[in-house]
């Protein structure tokens, strides 16, 4: 199982309404996620708008990829997209910026 932590900026006048929404992800969401191998998944927001995500896959890539064919997956992007920054222009999912395990215990 991969453990993948990254980040994402998202914007500080925005951080309420985004709070808001992960409290009703839609259903359809939740179970693509579930589906395509995103588990333990958790969003962590500080108030400053710096955003950490952390999940467990058994492959990173293939979970990416089949998130991106989803249907809902777009639509989710298309509406999440105007509450982060530093995007240029890509989708949230594609601004995910990994970090590097250094240390784990188990």
């Amino acid at each position: 199982m991969q453990r993948v932590c990254f980040l994402l900026k998202v914007r500080p006048d925005r951080a309420a309404e985004y709070r808001e929404r992960h409290a009703a992800v839609w259903p359809d969401m939740l179970a693509a996620l579930r589906d395509t191998g995103w588990h333990n998944y958790s969003i962590f927001l500080r108030d400053d708008g710096l955003l950490v995500g952390y999940l467990e896959t058994p492959d990173w890539g293939a979970a990416r990829e089949a998130m991106a064919r989803t249907g809902v997956n777009a639509r989710w992007q298309a509406e999440m997209a105007p509450f982060f920054e530093d995007l240029d222009g890509r989708g949230p999912d594609e601004g995910m910026r990994p970090l590097t395990e250094i240390f784990h215990l188990d």
